[in-house]
């Protein structure tokens, strides 16, 4: 039996149960009937046990839960409105007040802004951190570290962190680690069987896969889930609804062949970039001249999608005009749909603060989504060629 295959056409899906169909039914209930109260008790004294309210367990969701806490190699999951949702919830269930966190520098956006907006107001402190080397991480931890917040790769440059050395390390000064994964996703990476406690996704990215819903996955041991589920899932109430549940199911379905088909079209895109003239340097993890190529092979078994270019740029402008002229790419935040993106890290800088010298600011983002590999070329080529006479 193909486990990859089982998990993602048959696991969870008792069919006898809903009249052999194909597809899962959506649950499309608030509320759940009991026929005895001392049920009705045993649920009220643990609403993990069985189905009360959807803001809980729903039945749909449990189908999507079990597919993905297979898939990461996980005792459970949780599946959330947002990937910021599980974020919070993944940090803000293991930490209180006077606690210390080590989080890698420049992590996404949403994840910073809990630790110098949100958490500093219940006495919870921050330390970031270049992930790349492990003395950093040693140097940084203190008697009250909890928590050590990973991002490999992360989704602009794509830094990594020697996940397995981050967990050992860990595990003996007794710190939970946290790892967002949604480069990667359970199909490139699997940061538990690595020794991470827990793991966390943007389902909304590729195992959604059409751009068509927001969400997030949390994956770690029954207890953890079960303890999150208990306070922050319910507390906060931000669970995911029962029909895009439906569609990540839906999404799981052909991931393996998109990230493929993705795949060789990056490849393609990269050899494409690294030789044109107006490309100063490619950002691709997979590639030899990628600083931390080694350690992308060792614990990635695939990279696909998420390439940044350095543009060669002596104005703003240049790098504006190219992003405007592209016909077919998009130019928008997040990945992993059918649809190529494009987005520019200066559409975060005023111009007046841009500063060609600086190779960040001249940085464009590109998700390499379903097209053809020639059509995104020729887009790419019409587009330079408009910068070139900016």
């Amino acid at each position: 039996m193909n486990e990859l295959s089982y998990i993602l056409n048959e696991l969870g899906e008792d069919r006898d149960q809903y009249f052999r169909a194909i597809a899962p039914p959506i649950m499309q209930t608030s509320n759940f009937a009991f026929k005895k109260v001392d049920e009705l008790r045993k649920v009220f004294e643990d609403e993990f046990s069985n189905y009360l309210y959807s803001r809980g367990l729903n039945p749909t969701v449990d189908i999507l839960r079990q597919k993905l806490a297979a898939l990461d190699e996980a005792e459970d999951c949780l599946v959330f409105n947002s990937g910021a949702s599980a974020i919070f919830a993944s940090v803000f269930s293991n930490v209180q007040s006077g606690d210390h966190i080590v989080s890698v520098r420049s992590p996404y956006a949403w994840a910073q802004k809990m630790f110098d907006n949100v958490l500093p107001r219940f006495g919870i402190s921050t330390t970031y951190v270049d992930g790349t080397k492990i003395e950093n991480f040693e140097r940084a931890i203190l008697p009250n570290t909890k928590v050590i917040y990973l991002e490999s790769p992360n989704s602009w440059e794509f830094v990594l962190q020697d996940l397995q050395a981050v967990a050992e390390l860990a595990k003996a000064e007794n710190i939970t680690t946290i790892c967002d994964n949604s480069y990667c996703t359970p199909l490139y990476q699997k940061p538990i069987s690595l020794g991470i406690d827990m793991v966390l996704q943007s389902a909304t990215k590729f195992i959604g896969g059409h751009s068509d819903v927001v969400a997030g996955v949390l994956s770690g041991t029954r207890q953890m889930m079960k303890k999150i589920f208990d306070s922050e899932l319910l507390n906060m109430g931000n669970g995911i609804t029962p029909f895009n549940a439906w569609l990540l199911i839906r999404g799981l379905r052909t991931l393996p062949i998109r990230l493929e088909r993705i795949t060789a079209t990056t490849t393609k895109v990269v050899n494409y970039l690294k030789n044109h003239p107006q490309v100063e340097e490619v950002i691709f993890p997979f590639d030899s001249s990628f600083p931390q190529y080694d350690l992308a092979r060792k614990q990635m078994t695939g990279a696909c999608g998420l390439v940044t270019i350095v543009m060669k740029a002596e104005k703003m402008q240049q790098i504006v005009t190219f992003c405007e002229s592209l016909r077919h790419i998009l130019m928008a935040v997040s990945w992993g749909g059918h649809e190529s993106l494009a987005i520019p890290r200066c559409a975060s800088i005023l111009p007046e603060n841009f500063d060609a010298g600086n190779r960040e600011h001249k940085m464009i983002r590109f998700y390499v989504g379903l097209e053809e590999p020639d059509y995104l070329i020729a887009d790419f080529e019409q587009a330079f060629a408009s910068s070139a006479e900016a």
